[in-house]
C-alpha cells in the first residue's frame, strides 16, 4: 500500500527536485533553521547567510558570534535558539572533524546518525533530513505532515511515535535513498495543498477511505 500510495502521487505531482540547495552544509544549515517554521522564512534566512558568505564553510559559523547569527537568520524565527543551535552543529563538527564534513560521509549511518542525535538542538526529524539530503543516506524521513496524512487514512494513530512511524514506512518501501527523498516531498506537497488541518478530501489524488475524527470520509 505505501508503494502505492507514492506512485500515486508521483503520477499526480512528478518530481520534486527537494532539498534546493548547492550544497550538503546549505542542506544542513537549512535543516535546523527549518524547524518550526514555513519553508519561505528559512529561504530568506539563508538568502541573509549567503549574501555575507557564511554558506562557503562551516568554520565561518564558527567564527561568527551567536548575536550577530541570530541576527542574519532573523527571518527563520526562534532566531537565538536556531543561532546557537547552528553554533552547537558546527563546533561539534570543529571538534570532532576539523570542520571537514567529507569526514563524515566515511561514517556508517547508524553511527553517524547517533552522533548526530547527540549534538544539542538536533532531534531524529532533524538528523534524519540531514542523513537524507545530505548524505543520502536511505533513512526515511517522519514529519508532521507524514503523521497527518497517513494517521487520518488509518496506518496508525497521531500520537503514533516517530520510531514506530519510521519503522512502519522503512519495512515496506525499497530501502531507497531517491524513493525517501521523493516520498518524502510529496507528502508535504500533497499536505500544504489538500491534507490540510481543514482538509479538501473531495479533491485529493490519494483515492482511499480517510479516517478522520472517527469518520470515514
Amino acid at each position: 500500500m505505501f508503494i502505492r500510495i507514492y506512485n500515486k502521487l508521483y503520477k499526480f505531482y512528478g518530481p520534486q527536485g527537494w532539498w534546493p540547495a548547492r550544497s550538503r552544509f546549505e542542506v544542513i544549515v537549512g535543516a535546523i533553521l527549518t524547524q518550526n517554521t514555513a519553508w519561505t522564512n528559512v529561504e530568506r534566512a539563508i538568502r541573509n547567510l549567503k549574501g555575507q558568505g557564511y554558506l562557503t564553510s562551516p568554520r565561518k559559523i564558527c567564527d561568527l558570534d551567536a548575536p550577530e547569527l541570530s541576527r542574519i537568520i532573523r527571518p527563520a524565527g526562534y532566531h537565538n535558539v536556531k543561532a546557537q543551535r547552528l553554533k552547537n552543529f558546527t563546533n561539534f563538527l570543529l571538534n570532532r572533524y576539523a570542520c571537514r564534513l567529507d569526514r563524515l560521509s566515511h561514517i556508517p549511518t547508524d553511527g553517524l546518525r547517533g552522533e548526530l542525535l547527540g549534538v544539542n538542538g538536533i532531534g531524529p526529524e532533524t538528523c534524519d533530513s540531514i542523513l537524507l539530503y545530505a548524505f543520502k543516506r536511505p533513512v526515511f524521513v517522519v514529519d508532521a505532515y507524514t503523521k497527518r496524512i497517513f494517521s487520518r487514512h488509518g496506518f496508525f494513530s497521531q500520537e503514533s511515535t516517530y520510531e514506530f512511524v519510521q519503522d512502519l514506512f522503512m519495512k515496506n518501501l525499497p530501502t531507497e535513498s531517491i524513493l525517501f527523498n521523493e516520498y518524502h516531498a510529496l507528502i508535504v506537497r500533497l499536505a500544504k495543498e489538500y491534507c490540510r488541518k481543514s482538509p479538501r478530501c473531495g479533491d485529493c489524488p490519494l483515492k482511499i477511505s480517510c479516517k478522520r475524527q472517527g469518520v470515514i470520509i
